[in-house]
């Protein structure tokens, strides 16, 4: 089947370059296609602490729709949130870095968040990396799991799944720590 895969690329990669509408502007994403198909698939574990903090001066995640009822947690709150990932649970570890994007309460009979996020690594190995992750989280469960659905940089193509973990709540604030376990299949 690989061998089938690459052969198709390559005859679409032959037309590219002999078409004469063609500038050659994809040349370097198709290059790169064809190189990731000749390195091997392989899977990374990450563990790292997601800091969700909402109350504060300087708060990591913000309520940018509030349809009304339960507080913080009625249906249909949504949060935007910019919140460090650390190597530690405590927030004077490093930092490595970001989970950006939205979650929003999306259950009218349980406390469950759907999450569009991004985890941007500004570290080590990582650096410059991301994964996306697009999935439900029931978090007053004890572990939850969400799909990673892509990545960038070392993580293109990604797939996977993140096991999160609640190891801090403040119930009043909303105010939590995550522990994450990321298992993520890339080249």
């Amino acid at each position: 089947m690989a061998s089938f895969h690459m052969y198709t690329i390559s005859i679409i990669f032959s037309l590219f370059l002999l078409s004469p509408f063609s500038n050659g502007v994809f040349h370097e994403e198709i290059s790169d296609i064809l190189a990731m198909n000749l390195r091997s698939q392989k899977t990374s574990h990450l563990h790292f602490y997601f800091h969700d903090i909402l109350s504060g001066k300087n708060p990591s995640a913000i309520k940018i729709i509030s349809p009304g009822g339960r507080g913080i947690y009625g249906f249909g709150n949504t949060f935007m949130c910019d919140d460090a990932l650390t190597i530690g649970p405590n927030a004077s570890t490093q930092v490595i870095g970001r989970a950006q994007g939205i979650y929003a309460m999306a259950s009218q009979s349980e406390s469950a968040l759907l999450m569009t996020m991004i985890f941007e690594f500004t570290q080590g190995k990582y650096n410059g990396s991301s994964i996306s992750i697009l999935g439900r989280n029931p978090f007053m469960r004890d572990v939850r799991e969400m799909p990673i659905v892509g990545g960038t940089g070392l993580f293109r193509f990604a797939r996977g799944y993140a096991l999160a973990h609640t190891f801090w709540f403040d119930g009043k604030t909303g105010d939590a720590i995550v522990e994450y376990n990321v298992f993520v299949q890339h080249y």
